[in-house]
């Protein structure tokens, strides 16, 4: 593979490149424009440390590029401008959407700098339950595949729950819990009294008319109507405030006010790259990812592999592919390394690259009809491109790491038989690109565009590789020590946890306490007793 001059220098056995130099970011900060959006401050290896969010992106960013004596006396931002080499930003519609870019940014990047917003919360949806026979509305953080209609994220919560009050009231729609109300859930519920329901749980309204009334007020939160029901709400104003009625007047007022605020347009993000204006471009940088090593077109399809090992009891690996220059997805893949004792990333990285292409090989029974003289990678990629083959080959596979894992790789990819597939490495130290059987390293300048497209890929595969691990390390800590004796169930478990609350506070029990709980014997609670003794 031709490794570009321009970009690689030797001098004295020490590579660098041409322009290694910082970005210039006054120059680039110089250009920002003047229009809502969210930034991504980077140090010097590419990494997101910030993620902020501003109405004026230059304005904003005049903080940090051409900051005052008083931003300066923080000793956070004063830090935080000292580690910013490079920054990144998408330009958006208003200021709802840069909250919900700024949200998917923290949480998919989880910068250093960030403190709010790297938990676990996320803003609120509305959902609408259509499949009930009589839906409702409620509110949610969490879409599920349950058949019901989401609407949302919702940055103003407050706004939220105030227009979903006078949703429920102008369209007397039910708020009770309960999946199907009858006679006996009408008794305790006072809503019908004072005309805040419709009560179609005792056929005041048939299940059709309410169902009417429940779809115009959806109608009215997907846009429909909107207009009307505005211009009436700022008509009632009007004469409630002709009337000298100002305490009813001000309350229409924030009615209004909390419906524009809540139905003000704003799009959803999907994870990745957006598809939005700003210094973020997949395609330009796809181009010169492909220029930059060589390759006669640039890698449409790319697969990235990576090792995560919190213990020795919690290894993982995630592969992720993007499409484009952008993250597809649904074609992602997490692994639980099996056939490693301890934290071995080499042998970590043999196991899940063999179990990802050999199934690709072994599923491809068109392989029988390869023609003669004809790679087995090269007769994918025409099976492929045919829309023939089970799995479609990547174009490009990145491992991450340095000569290590590439010859781990490469040794895999010979076994199975693609050892013509396009494959390298990229060294976190100093991001620097390895190719097969190569020992110099291709490294491209920081501000380059086809490095920042590996960083992001390596990126996406590290985040999705330590989500898995920390989701079987939750998993870990919800079990309880409780599950390693031989005749534990699940309901004596509960029963012996519910009563005592800990394993300390059982163990300091006695056989006969524990054997008074239903369901368990006393030679079971003996031989128990004497287990937990000895553990």
């Amino acid at each position: 593979m031709v490794i570009p001059q321009l970009v690689l220098f030797n001098k004295s056995g020490a590579w660098y490149t041409v322009g290694m130099a910082k970005v210039n970011v006054k120059e680039k900060w110089r250009k920002t424009p003047h229009c809502p959006g969210v930034y991504l401050m980077k140090d010097d290896g590419g990494g997101v440390i910030y993620v902020g969010k501003a109405k004026d992106l230059k304005r904003r960013l005049s903080n940090y590029f051409s900051p005052s004596r008083a931003t300066l006396e923080n000793g956070k931002t004063r830090a935080l401008i000292a580690a910013i080499a490079d920054f990144d930003y998408y330009e958006v519609r208003n200021d709802q959407e840069a909250l919900i870019l700024e949200q998917k940014l923290i949480k998919e990047y989880r910068p250093h700098y960030n403190v709010q917003l790297r938990d676990d919360k996320r803003y609120l949806l509305l959902r609408a339950s259509r499949q009930d026979e009589l839906p409702r509305f409620s509110l949610v953080r969490l879409k599920k595949d349950d058949g019901a209609r989401y609407l949302g994220p919702f940055v103003h919560s407050t706004a939220l729950k105030e227009t979903v009050e006078w949703l429920n009231h102008r369209f007397r729609l039910r708020t009770c819990t309960c999946r199907h109300p009858g006679e006996e859930q009408y008794r305790h519920c006072h809503d019908d009294v004072i005309r805040q329901c419709s009560a179609p749980c005792i056929g005041r309204v048939s299940p059709e008319e309410y169902r009417a009334q429940f779809d115009a007020a959806l109608a009215l939160l997907e846009g429909g109507a909107r207009k009307e029901h505005i211009d009436a709400l700022t008509q009632e104003m009007m004469e409630a405030s002709e009337a000298l009625d100002f305490e009813r007047a001000a309350r229409l007022r924030d009615i209004r006010e909390n419906i524009l605020k809540t139905l003000e347009p704003a799009r959803r993000f999907t994870r990745g790259t957006p598809d939005l204006p700003g210094t973020v471009n997949p395609q330009k940088d796809l181009a010169e990812l492909g220029q930059a090593l060589g390759m006669a077109q640039p890698p449409a399809i790319m697969e990235c592999f990576d090792i995560s090992n919190l213990s020795d009891n919690h290894i993982v690996a995630s592969m992720v592919r993007f499409t484009d220059g952008k993250p597809d997805n649904k074609a992602y893949r997490r692994y639980r390394i099996r056939g490693v004792e301890g934290q071995n990333d080499f042998a970590s990285m043999l196991e899940v690259v063999r179990r990802r292409y050999s199934r690709i090989v072994n599923e491809s029974s068109a392989l029988f009809d390869k023609p003669e003289g004809m790679g087995t990678y090269a007769w994918l990629k025409k099976l492929s491109a045919e829309g023939k083959a089970p799995i479609t080959v990547p174009d490009l596979v990145v491992v991450d790491g340095g000569k290590g894992q590439l010859s781990i790789a490469v040794q895999v990819l010979t076994e199975v038989g693609l050892a013509d597939m396009p494959v390298i490495g990229l060294a976190k130290r100093d991001e620097e690109v390895y190719f097969p059987h190569e020992s110099e390293p291709l490294v491209l300048t920081k501000d380059c565009g086809a490095l920042k497209l590996l960083q992001r890929l390596r990126d996406e595969a590290h985040r999705f590789a330590n989500n898995y691990n920390e989701l079987l390390v939750r998993k870990r800590v919800r079990e309880s020590k409780l599950d390693a004796y031989p005749g534990m169930t699940p309901k004596r478990k509960e029963l012996l946890l519910a009563r005592f609350h800990t394993v300390p506070g059982i163990r300091s029990r006695s056989a006969a306490e524990i054997a008074e709980l239903p369901g368990i014997s006393k030679a079971w609670a003996e031989k128990f007793s004497a287990w937990l003794a000895e553990n």
